[in-house]
């Protein structure tokens, strides 16, 4: 599992039957920044994943990739690699608060 941000959204008018329906968001995978470990940076990296809970552009998201992906009930008859199973509300290294989804907001 990876902690991301929602950076964007993806339209596909034409695509398989089992992915109709399905909300596509870009995600930009997120990790613990190395030196001061006080905040959370960028990996550079951007990925197309299925939304299952109504996510967000601006949002820190959890993800899940590969065969995980095709693990959720929702998910189970679709050819993903990228699935969003969680929605950040804060997140917390050596004691500290590095992420706080309510003070994002403001």
């Amino acid at each position: 599992m990876f902690v991301a941000k929602v950076t964007g959204s993806l339209v596909a008018t034409q695509k398989l039957d089992s992915m109709v329906g399905q909300k596509l968001l870009i995600v930009e995978p997120y990790r613990l920044e190395p030196k001061r470990r006080t905040s959370l940076d960028t990996t550079g990296r951007t990925f197309v994943a299925v939304d299952t809970l109504g996510a967000g552009v601006g949002e820190f998201v959890l993800i899940t990739q590969g065969s995980s992906a095709r693990l959720t009930p929702e998910t189970k008859s679709m050819p993903i690699d990228t699935v969003i199973i969680g929605i950040v509300d804060k997140v917390h290294v050596d004691q500290q608060c590095v992420f706080d989804r309510e003070d994002a907001n403001e």
